[in-house]
């Protein structure tokens, strides 16, 4: 009878093993295979180029991890993604500004991306390498034409800037003009890349752009005595960012949930975000 019941014993036992190694392996099976099996369509976005040099990397980085899912990225404009994204037009508008107004009732959803700093940046001719905030002000609303009157030789400024429906061109007027009206005698480009262009060619030129766009062809200016670095923007002394934003329709889902979530995560951000010019978000304080 003894024998019995150990035998009883053993053989349940091994089932109960049996049993949980079954089920452990199925949820092994379960995990990280199905969740990239799952992610597959297309994502498309567009707006803000600031955001762009972030973007475009990881675009290609997810598209590695999820061979199922093609992403369109496009500019036009961080009003022109809200707008878009607000109409169904694509799945994710990109933004440096925060939501317009009349869109408040349309059922967006903010996803803070990153820190944007920008830079103001003239043609390598310009001989000053610094101008306080007022010196920004005056030379952008109109009222100083000329180098000579802050500091530089005698030569006509020619402003190189952003159209009325970019971003970048908000932030500056927000931050630097506290809303004042840029003057009209202005040289309009449609991107960053355009803007840093024109003013590469254009002697005693002056505008602003991403810091991701700052390169050997332009020189980049001081604001108010503080040259811009990544440090500078965390601990306060320079002031001239915003955040990059990403607008949803309601929640997201499926492919662009997932996009989402890869290009906030803190392996992206460690990995992409100061090399390409972008504050980490996780590093600053608002």
């Amino acid at each position: 009878m003894k024998l019995v019941k150990k035998s009883k014993i053993l053989v349940a036992a091994m089932s109960l093993m049996l049993g949980v190694s079954l089920v452990a392996g199925c949820g092994g099976t379960k995990e990280a295979p199905k969740a990239a099996a799952d992610v597959q369509g297309t994502v498309t976005a567009s707006g803000s180029t600031a955001l762009l040099p972030l973007l475009k990397p990881g675009q290609e980085e997810f598209q590695k991890k999820y061979d199922k899912v093609t992403v369109n990225i496009a500019g036009g404009g961080s009003f022109t993604g809200q707008n878009q994204v607000a109409a169904g037009s694509v799945n994710i508008g990109n933004s440096d500004v925060a939501l317009q107004d009349n869109l408040k009732d349309k059922g967006l959803v903010e996803h803070k991306l990153v820190g944007i700093p920008f830079v103001f940046i003239v043609n390598s001719d310009v001989t000053v390498d610094n101008l306080s905030q007022q010196q920004y002000i005056d030379i952008l609303t109109g009222k100083i034409t000329n180098w000579k009157d802050v500091g530089g030789k005698d030569q006509k400024i020619t402003l190189v800037h952003r159209a009325k429906s970019s971003g970048s061109r908000a932030t500056i007027a927000e931050v630097v003009l506290k809303n004042a009206d840029f003057t009209d005698n202005a040289v309009i480009q449609d991107s960053n890349g355009a803007v840093r262009s024109a003013i590469a060619s254009t002697p005693g030129s002056i505008g602003y752009v991403d810091a991701a766009y700052v390169d050997q062809s332009v020189k980049g200016l001081a604001y108010n005595g503080v040259k811009y670095s990544i440090d500078n923007v965390v601990n306060g002394s320079y002031p001239v960012y915003t955040f990059g934003r990403m607008f949803t329709k309601g929640e997201p889902t499926g492919a662009v949930k997932a996009f989402i979530d890869y290009v906030t995560s803190k392996e992206f951000q460690e990995s992409y975000a100061e090399k390409n010019g972008f504050v980490p978000v996780t590093k600053l304080k608002k």
